[in-house]
């Protein structure tokens, strides 16, 4: 058999469109015959269809990915992914390329089955080889009942591992046979507040502290160790099951503490985000991403996304602006270019829309970042240097096209390709990508630019030579005892110990301890005598009083925002909660009221069907957004703590202010304020996304806490509303607990 190839003249065409894309001089390029002789010393990689019989040339083994019995220049491993990439574009129809362009949800269907998934309609109709998986990964998944859930229905390891293989089959049967590439947002976390499209629940993956706790533990080691025992579980898990890639992690900096999503952020720190940033891409790329890459990320938000003005998140309408006040847009761009200068192969843009940032001799456009070549190619390209690909947030084009409310659909597409982003995600429908090329609003060649980057990350990572995992390996290596000792021990040295007037660690195991906000079990296990605490409602709380000690650990989230609608008069629409940046409510700027005809949906109040989700991505309701203390989130609609903050005060009268230890999970820069009393407890204990275990181990004094808070918080809530978006940290007499602030025993 001998090397199939392309026209030399379609060869030369494509590598001047895209060469500067992958490096390669197309005027001094060898011919592929050439190439093959001197790279003819890489090993043999794993090669396994389900499809197609395999090669067999001069004893080396090929994958015949499109099935004609020929080994096609792409095909071949020995060549460089520059040439295989050059020479399979040419061979791709435009609604193949356009496919390609496309991500979706595509979930498994019930126990693993690909039926009753999307999958033949993505794959055969629409061309798509990449997905987003959303299904919880839970080793004691049971059988499907009714009808399933956004995130599809839960799986075991094996389930999930046999359903994309199944969709790698499928993928295989198509005419090149290009694999699929599954991402998904972050698993490996202790999770308390899972939400759709943010952050997913661990299920039987091995839980880690969340991002800010990982930053905690890295500032209290001194070290990345941290960093590098979450990228190898995550890796050994996350290819397990065929997930190559991933939604995250977040550059963002936890500069504005109103932000909801502070809790997907590492640190307010750019430095430390940078090396954290660093530490993740090499542990689970390896360098530059190659077949022995576990997970390939996606970074995100480009370039940006912390810095949101009055802390309201850029999903809703009436949150997507980004400023910088303080001029510090370089440090929020710094942990980009730490991941372009990794090796990343993928980065997303936010929604949001630059208020007033300079670029140049100007300012950039006032439209989301993904719609702007200033920020894609002429920042994040040209500047920084990026040669992959840059994936969209979900739904800018059809939902949150912040900056192009009035436009339609085609063109918001061509907006955010031409300005350089390569795939759109939320989006399923490749008509409407060959269409503008039909109509020369885009070019086939910045088409094949795109499809050249993409098929340069599934080329890389080996897919085209082996796109599948062994399944029944899948449910002894997620969740194994050894990874499982790993993240226990990160989530101990993530606990920041804030406060102690020398009352832990706990004193013997006579002490009598009084629980509240977390199970008796951990303690009871270990011999101590405990009172639980935790009664339902309608039942009387047992008293405190009498104890030695009170453990209270206090989880904070936002709840009563389902019923938020955007036109509703007690809502969106109500003229008692007027956004005070433009004198109207704040459902004004939801696109559904601005251009009602090429928006019939409205965006913030999240239409599925004839169903509204409300706030379903997360924050509080909008003119509740700077209610960050103790105090105030106590009173409001939107915020719950829990126990609630009555109880944390009557537990602290009956047992003694001194006597109570505090364990306040910061999903954000909570305000600890004077008049909630807080600050009176014997012990107080940052956690970020803890077990019980990892908790009583710092308690007991099993474990000295090491743990350095990874954001500073505020003395008072003045501070926070006054703080300027970008800017880490508040004025020395505003500063209860400065950043990398942390006791020990």
């Amino acid at each position: 058999m001998k090397l199939q190839k392309v026209p030399s003249k379609k060869l030369v065409s494509l590598a001047v469109a895209i060469g500067v894309l992958v490096g390669c001089d197309s005027s001094t390029s060898s011919t592929p015959e050439e190439t093959v002789q001197v790279a003819s010393s890489k090993t043999q990689p794993t090669i396994e269809s389900r499809v197609h019989d395999v090669l067999k040339i001069q004893g080396l083994v090929f994958r015949d990915a499109n099935g004609n019995g020929e080994l096609d220049v792409y095909e071949d491993w020995r060549l460089s992914t520059e040439q295989r990439v050059l020479d399979l574009v040419p061979r791709m129809s435009l609604k193949e390329k356009a496919g390609m362009m496309l991500i979706e949800t595509l979930n498994a269907g019930c126990e693993g089955a690909i039926e009753g998934s999307k999958a033949q309609a993505f794959i055969q109709e629409q061309n798509m080889t990449r997905f987003i998986l959303r299904n919880t990964v839970n080793s004691k998944a049971g059988k499907c009942e009714g009808r399933a859930p956004r995130k599809g229905f839960d799986q075991t390891p094996s389930q999930i591992a046999t359903f994309t293989n199944a969709v790698q089959t499928m993928a295989e049967r198509q005419p090149h046979g290009i694999p699929a590439l599954f991402k998904s947002n972050a698993r490996n976390h202790y999770e308390s507040d899972p939400r759709f499209g943010i952050a997913s629940g661990a299920g039987s993956m091995t839980e880690f502290p969340k991002e800010g706790g990982i930053a905690a533990a890295a500032l209290g080691t001194g070290n990345m160790e941290p960093v590098e025992a979450l990228a190898k579980v995550m890796g050994d898990e996350w290819r397990a099951i065929g997930l190559r890639g991933m939604y995250g992690y977040m550059a963002d900096l936890a500069t504005e503490p109103r932000w909801y999503r502070v809790h997907e952020t590492f640190t307010e720190n750019s430095d430390l985000a940078s090396d954290i940033i660093t530490s993740l891409i090499t542990g689970l790329n390896g360098g530059p991403t190659s077949p022995s890459t576990n997970v390939s990320l996606t970074i995100k938000h480009w370039p940006g996304g912390g810095p949101q003005l009055r802390g309201l998140d850029a999903h809703y309408s009436f949150g997507k602006y980004q400023v910088y006040p303080g001029g510090a847009f370089e440090d929020h761009v710094a942990p980009f270019k730490a991941a372009v200068d990794a090796g990343v192969s993928s980065i997303m843009p936010y929604y949001g829309v630059p208020v007033d940032l300079p670029y140049e001799d100007g300012v950039f456009e006032k439209r989301g970042f993904a719609f702007s070549a200033q920020a894609i190619d002429g920042l994040l390209r040209g500047k920084l240097g990026f040669k992959g690909n840059v994936n969209s947030d979900t739904g800018i084009v059809t939902d949150r096209a912040w900056g192009l409310e009035t436009a339609s659909v085609p063109e918001r597409i061509a907006a955010a390709i031409n300005a350089g982003t390569d795939v759109l995600s939320g989006f399923s429908d490749h008509t409407e990508v060959t269409a503008l090329v039909e109509q020369g609003l885009l070019t086939e060649n910045r088409i094949d630019e795109a499809v050249a980057r993409l098929l340069a990350e599934q080329f890389d990572l080996g897919l085209f030579e082996n796109p599948y995992v062994d399944a029944e390996l899948a449910d002894s290596i997620v969740g194994s005892d050894e990874n499982r000792s790993l993240g226990l021990d990160v989530q101990r040295k993530s606990i920041v110990l804030l406060q102690n007037s020398d009352l832990l660690p706990l004193d013997g195991k006579e002490v009598k301890i009084y629980v509240l906000g977390m199970s008796s079990d951990e303690l009871s296990s270990r011999g101590y005598s405990v009172t639980d605490g935790n009664v339902d409602d309608g039942r009387e709380r047992p008293s405190a009083e009498g104890h030695d000690t009170a453990i209270l650990r206090v989880q904070i989230h936002n709840h009563n925002t389902k019923a938020y609608r955007t036109k509703d008069a007690k809502y969106g629409a109500n003229p008692e909660h007027i956004n005070p940046l433009t004198g109207e409510t704040y459902g004004a700027e939801d696109s559904c009221n601005m251009a009602p005809d090429q928006n019939p949906k409205c965006v913030d109040d999240m239409n599925v069907g004839p169903v509204s989700l409300g706030l379903l991505f997360g924050g509080p309701l909008p003119w509740e957004v700077d209610n960050l203390s103790l105090s105030t989130m106590a009173t409001s609609e939107s915020w719950i703590i829990s126990p609630s903050l009555d109880q944390i005060q009557s537990v602290m009268n009956e047992v003694g202010a001194k006597n109570t230890v505090l364990a306040i999970d910061f999903r954000s820069p909570y305000v600890l304020d004077e008049a909630s009393g807080v600050r009176e407890a014997g012990a107080i204990m940052g956690t970020f996304g803890v077990s019980d275990e990892a908790l009583i181990d710092v308690v007991s004094g099993k474990f000295s806490p090491v743990g350095k808070m990874p954001y500073a918080l505020a003395s008072n809530l003045q501070a926070v509303i006054d703080n300027k978006a970008d800017v880490p940290g508040y004025p020395e007499k505003d500063t209860l607990f400065p950043f990398g602030f942390g006791l020990s025993y």
